[in-house]
């Protein structure tokens, strides 16, 4: 489980890609501090499992299966691309996001990022029926493993304010229109949803 506050901006030391999966190495530095094989990281928000690492010489590899190249955007990747990583929440942490599984419900696009004049940016992400049907108005959601709340919601996409400083320590600054995205929606909402018809609600 993790809280969608980005610990660390790493990067993609390798993609090793073999028949329709890849093992992905990326250089970190936070993230490597208690580190240990069979350890759960989020990478923009898609939960992996540490394989191997070094930790002296800064990097740490997982094995990203078929399902995970084809319903994320880690497919995407090159090497020396910016990626947000994250650890699992502990117990006894604070949750400054909102509960996060690391599991991506879908991957939308940036369609448009407006500048404000306190220095955020408001970014427009197009996104299938399947995630917008749990976005509302104040809800939140996970971009790229980032915990951001929604400022609006229309027929095929949804609105995202985003500070300056969570532009400057995650890959949602430099992110460009047309880029793809992981999106995970609130796993709240989708238990209610499960629950209420059962119930007869």
């Amino acid at each position: 489980m993790f809280t969608g506050i980005i610990e660390e901006l790493g990067s993609v030391r390798t993609i090793e890609r073999h028949a329709g999966g890849a093992r992905i190495t990326i250089a970190a530095a936070t993230v490597l501090d208690d580190i240990e094989l069979g350890a759960s990281i989020a990478v923009n928000g898609v939960c992996l499992t540490v394989v191997a690492f070094d930790a002296a010489a800064g990097w740490w590899s997982a094995d990203a299966v078929i399902e995970t190249m084809q319903r994320t955007n880690l497919g995407d990747l090159a090497a020396g691309d910016p990626v947000n990583l994250e650890r699992p929440v502990r117990l006894a942490d604070r949750l400054g996001g909102h509960l996060v599984q690391g599991h991506v419900d879908g991957t939308g696009t940036v369609i448009a990022k407006d500048a404000n004049a306190d220095g955020s940016l408001t970014l427009r992400v197009f996104a299938p029926a399947e995630v917008l049907r749990y976005a509302i108005e104040k809800g939140s959601i996970t971009v790229d493993g980032i915990s951001l709340t929604v400022v609006d919601v229309d027929a095929d996409s949804f609105g995202i304010a985003v500070i300056p400083h969570t532009l400057s320590v995650t890959t949602l600054g430099p992110k460009p229109v047309g880029a793809r995205v992981n999106l995970e929606c609130d796993l709240v909402a989708k238990y209610v949803e499960k629950l209420l018809p059962e119930r007869g609600i």
